[in-house]
């Protein structure tokens, strides 16, 4: 009897091990790779929509949430004078949607395109939580109380200087820990286009790479090739490979962004690092297995958003399920390309529906499926198959509220990323952020 109650408990705590809840503490998941782990997901979706658990008023911003500990992250913004207003970072409760706390500050969005919002979601790590202001103002907040902890001015403190960018998105880059350092896309003078904090201080440990180019959009993202941890920081002109340590240099390849939109996060898989841009298309790079080098494996012949020969993502961060690469393109045709070559298997508008410019959507792999929420505000599950195009279930999330800055059928597009997080999905728009189950009992 005692080995079969033994046993018994063996079993359930096996069981309950393998349907382990998940947080999504930064930009993508836990580190940054756009894949989403936990089992219990659902199948296919339910005719009358997801069971919406909690929905929060909240304010305008491009920036998605983070989840981490029972909690939710925020940053919005809310005009006041135009085009000056305030930013705000705020902590929800996970499981009610109430607002535990808020941190305000002023924001300048002149000159901003498409100011709506700030743009970097929140980057949890143990009890602190870092935003990120469009204006490059970065705070240190306590997760269970708001309070500041140290805070840094990318302008003031850093020597950023906003004049030399060609296109002025804002600071778009959430930082990222690597160890005890917050590594910072701050386009900081002199060569301080990356700089490391200390992450429990704010003092700076390094700066690396020329400010003398445009910062981009890019997001800062750690790798482990080559027998090494590696930093790849993607600006537009060049993919550089930064030792996470102390900034030096390990490598360089140049890679030409127009307008500055290196606004989607690079996807490694195996030793292939793949990147897409709207204007100049895509670009594969091979890391050397043994050291810290990569070389060009191939790059896209169109430098055309109109003719394009590969992808050339706007926002959205492709996926790579084995020899193929998954991906929405600069008028949101949903592409299948090969990893090798590069070379386009298919194409659909059928996830975005309107070929728009900038159509776009945001990509997240479970398993052997993708969840994408689309611009015009639904959530779809696709089986990525290099035969063909093949839709599982589609529903509607959130209601689109951001100008695209161009004509759309819907008028609006939603352009957030969304946690997904312990088995429910968090999608915020300029009005409110919801929570809905994801778990195949609905809870």
């Amino acid at each position: 009897m005692r080995k079969t109650i033994v046993c018994v408990v063996s079993l359930v705590i096996v069981a309950a091990a393998g349907l382990a809840a998940e947080d999504w503490p930064e930009w993508r998941g836990r580190g940054r790779t756009g894949i989403w782990n936990e089992s219990g997901i659902l199948d296919t979706f339910p005719a009358d929509g997801l069971k919406v658990l909690w929905r929060t008023p909240v304010n305008r911003g491009f920036s998605g949430p983070a989840v981490a500990d029972g909690r939710v992250f925020l940053t919005d913004y809310v005009e006041t004078r135009n085009p000056r207003g305030t930013e705000r970072a705020l902590a929800l409760d996970e499981k009610t949607g109430e607002v535990l706390w808020t941190h305000e500050w002023p924001a300048d969005y002149g000159g901003i395109l498409w100011p709506v919002g700030p743009r970097a979601t929140p980057t949890v790590d143990g009890d602190r939580v870092y935003v990120l202001g469009v204006n490059g103002k970065l705070f240190c907040l306590n997760v269970e109380t708001g309070a500041v902890i140290w805070q840094k001015d990318y302008v003031k403190d850093l020597g950023a200087d906003t004049q030399t960018w060609a296109f002025d998105y804002g600071f778009t880059g959430a930082p990222v820990v690597d160890g005890n350092n917050l590594i910072c896309m701050a386009g900081g003078q002199p060569d301080g286009k990356v700089v490391a904090l200390d992450k429990f201080t704010g003092q700076e440990i390094w700066r690396s790479l020329s400010s003398e180019t445009e910062l981009g959009a890019a997001q800062p993202l750690l790798i482990d090739e080559g027998g090494t941890r590696q930093l790849i920081i993607w600006y537009p002109g060049a993919v550089a490979s930064l030792d996470p340590e102390n900034g030096t240099l390990n490598w360089e390849i140049p890679y030409r962004v127009g307008g500055g939109a290196s606004a989607p996060t690079p996807v490694k898989s195996g030793p292939h690092l793949f990147f897409s841009t709207f204007y100049d298309g895509p670009l594969m790079l091979f890391l050397d297995p043994l050291k810290a080098a990569a070389k060009q494996l191939w790059k896209g012949k169109s430098t055309s958003e109109l003719q394009t020969d590969g992808l050339h993502a706007t926002l959205s961060s492709p996926a790579v399920v084995g020899d193929y690469i998954y991906g929405l393109c600069s008028y949101g045709q949903f592409r299948c390309l090969r990893v090798k070559t590069g070379e386009r298997v298919w194409e659909t508008q059928a996830v975005t529906k309107e070929r728009a410019r900038w159509a776009t959507g945001h990509i997240v792999t479970h398993g052997d499926r993708l969840f994408i929420n689309n611009d015009r505000g639904e959530l779809i599950i696709v089986k990525p198959d290099p035969s063909g195009y093949q839709e599982i279930s589609r529903t509607a999330l959130l209601k689109p509220t951001s100008p695209p800055g161009n004509r759309r059928q819907l008028v609006y597009v939603n352009w957030s990323h969304p946690a997904y997080a312990n088995r429910h999905i968090y999608a915020r728009n300029d009005e409110e952020i919801i929570c809905a189950s994801l778990a195949k009992d609905g809870q």
